[in-house]
């Protein structure tokens, strides 16, 4: 699906937008989380998070640059390989806003 290469560079810089917007979105979505969400290891919960957030958002990206259909040429498991090839930038991102 991702062959076409303007296709897979415009997902890429969507990605890196994405990340860029984290530390914005966590001051403010999650400013106290280990009371309210109860979790010991923030950047586990926050990385896991945020790639489920960045997935569902490349989808939708992805389905309205090739106006596609959901069941057609949509592979959920290459758009999650794409972002981890974004995965010590992402982690390093939340790293440092929560630190």
């Amino acid at each position: 699906m991702l062959q076409d290469s303007s296709i897979r560079k415009s997902l890429d810089q969507y990605i890196k937008r994405r990340i860029q917007e984290i530390p914005t979105e966590i001051k403010q979505t999650f400013p106290h989380i280990k009371q309210i969400w109860k979790c010991e290891d923030e950047l586990d919960f926050l990385y896991g998070y945020y790639v489920g957030k960045i997935e569902e958002g490349s989808l939708h990206y992805l389905l309205k640059a090739t106006r596609a259909s959901a069941g057609g040429y949509v592979d959920t498991f290459e758009i999650r390989g794409i972002i981890e090839t974004h995965k010590k930038e992402l982690q390093n991102t939340i790293k440092s806003t929560i630190n």
